[in-house]
């Protein structure tokens, strides 16, 4: 695979192969969607935004001995990051009922379970991304037990360590989803980013979304929102 040669092409994220064939350049785009890329639009500026904002993460994450596949940032829109084996799960952490589960089930949006609430989704689009359980994510050969048993207990860190942190600056990590990878010196990395697009940061007080949902649900000032999570952000990184 050449250099710059595109390896995933998203929406939100692009990844292109480096000259090191151990590494990627992740780029965060300005592009917006919702509702399976029905929705869409851009908000200039956003991608400059999650990419300081998923960098500093991965810096406080690595500070606090979760391992990532963040190297560095290259440039006001780009991430350099090892190249790994993505495993095709994604992990939701649901500290707040919020969303999807809220109305897949008939809960009231803002309720709080009495622990966080853990949900994997096949990664596969042809069928929509559907929810499975830790039965049929071995069944299928997308993770052996081992592997599944330390995907929570990393997920669980993680979440240990962001959600007191962004309470300190006034904001409630409501929810958010990742995604790890293998690497070939062996075990799992965290190699998925957490932003306002794949986040649900609340205000702890006023309950005021800065997330992907002033988007989804037509609330306005999306650019606004993100640059408050950069800043919160930034201001939690600066206090450690």
């Amino acid at each position: 695979m050449g250099k710059n040669e595109v390896i995933y092409n998203g929406e939100s994220v692009r990844i292109s192969a480096t000259d090191n064939p151990e590494e990627v350049r992740v780029r965060f785009t300005d592009s917006i969607t919702a509702f399976n890329k029905i929705k869409k639009a851009v908000i200039v500026g956003k991608g400059r935004l999650n990419t300081s904002i998923a960098a500093m993460i991965f810096e406080i994450l690595e500070k606090n001995g979760v391992r990532t596949h963040f190297l560095g940032k290259v440039s006001e829109n780009e991430l350099l990051c090892r190249r790994v084996e993505t495993i095709p799960i994604e992990v939701i952490v649901r500290n707040v009922i919020a969303g999807s589960m809220a109305a897949r089930l008939g809960l009231r949006e803002g309720m709080v379970p009495a622990s966080p609430v853990y949900d994997l989704c096949y990664k596969n689009s042809d069928l929509c991304n559907p929810l499975i359980n830790d039965c049929h994510a071995v069944a299928l050969g997308l993770v052996d037990e081992g592997e599944l048993k330390t995907m929570y207990a990393m997920t669980a860190k993680i979440n240990d360590v962001l959600k007191p942190l962004f309470l300190k600056v006034g904001i409630c990590l409501a929810d958010f989803k990742i995604e790890f990878g293998r690497v070939p010196s062996g075990g799992l990395v965290l190699a998925d980013e957490i932003t306002p697009d794949n986040a649900r940061f609340w205000d702890a007080a006023t309950g005021e979304k800065y997330d992907k949902d002033r988007f989804r649900r037509d609330l306005g000032k999306v650019g606004d929102a993100y640059r408050t999570i950069y800043n919160k952000v930034l201001e939690i990184k600066e206090s450690l």
